[in-house]
């Protein structure tokens, strides 16, 4: 199984300051489009590929479901807004009703699973709670490995955000950091990750701070650039990398911010970030929605052919 220590030394570094050069603002261009990325004509509901979202919470789905026909799906709805505007649809798949969601998943094209302000249970991955795990939501982690179960097996594509890269690293057998400060201290280069490690006075919410990129990733070819900016808010973080997984993203000072699966030609993208929580014009954002949208559409394609 492969191993990646979460602090990746990064030799020739004699700075504190930030790795990569601030970037323009990402610009369409047409030479790094990726042969899957879709054109700009948005399709009807009839032909959008119906990509699935679980809720990011039990406790915002049920707030939902009280609501009534009124109530917002919460954060949740970032996601779904993000799908449409890359060309899909998107359906929430519920936590709690097991019936229902073993029912739902198999219609499903492609999924994304969101980030959540619950943690995942370190017995998951052979840990013990240090004390800085928060409380683990036992349905979102059964909804999630379900679905990781039906896309790996069907190879539907998933794009795994936040928390969802964290539940992607640990159902291949890897492990996390419970609490990056805490088990990084004295890191090199430390950037803020979440709220957690952020200096005191410090602006609180979305921590932005560079990434590089692998080169040939899935991601590098999105940005068309070998380093990005990103909007961070995580306080735990990959370890021990998972079986079949490659670190295609690392901040500057080593924490693993993206993975890209290997174990087959399914597309499995996993970020640590929330590129749904970028402005609808923030291109490499938008682009990673449409080319999980076109993943799904192709693979719809070639099952028809079959």
């Amino acid at each position: 199984m492969a191993r990646h220590a979460a602090f990746v030394h990064r030799s020739g570094i004699t700075s504190h300051e930030s790795l990569f050069p601030r970037l323009p603002p990402f610009r369409p261009n047409a030479t790094i489009w990726c042969s899957m990325t879709p054109a700009d004509a948005q399709p009807s509901n009839a032909n959008r590929p119906r990509v699935g979202i679980p809720w990011r919470t039990s406790n915002e789905e049920e707030k939902a479901r009280t609501s009534g026909p009124k109530g917002k799906p919460g954060r949740t709805e970032d996601y779904r807004e993000a799908v449409k505007r890359a060309g899909g649809e998107g359906i929430l798949v519920t936590l709690k009703d097991e019936e229902e969601r073993n029912r739902l998943i198999p219609t499903l094209d492609a999924f994304i699973l969101p980030g959540s302000s619950a943690d995942i249970d370190p017995l998951e991955y052979h840990g013990k709670n240090s004390g800085k795990s928060e409380n683990a939501d036992k349905h979102r982690e059964r909804a999630d490995r379900a679905i990781l179960k039906f896309a790996f097996a069907e190879k539907k594509p998933v794009l795994a955000i936040c928390y969802g890269l964290q539940m992607l690293n640990v159902y291949q057998g890897g492990s996390l950091i419970q609490d990056i400060p805490e088990a990084l201290p004295n890191r090199p280069h430390a950037v803020p990750h979440g709220t957690t490690d952020i200096a005191a006075g410090a602006k609180g919410g979305d921590q932005i701070h560079d990434a590089a990129l692998t080169a040939r990733s899935v991601l590098a070819k999105l940005a068309g650039s070998s380093a990005v900016q990103i909007n961070s808010r995580h306080h735990q973080a990959i370890d021990k990398l998972g079986e079949n997984l490659r670190v295609t993203a690392l901040a500057p000072d080593g924490v693993i911010e993206a993975v890209e699966w290997t174990g087959d030609s399914n597309w499995i993208v996993g970020v640590q970030w929330h590129p749904e929580r970028m402005p609808p014009e923030h291109t490499f954002s938008k682009r990673l929605f449409e080319e999980l949208v076109a993943a799904a559409s192709a693979h719809e394609a070639i099952a028809h052919k079959t």
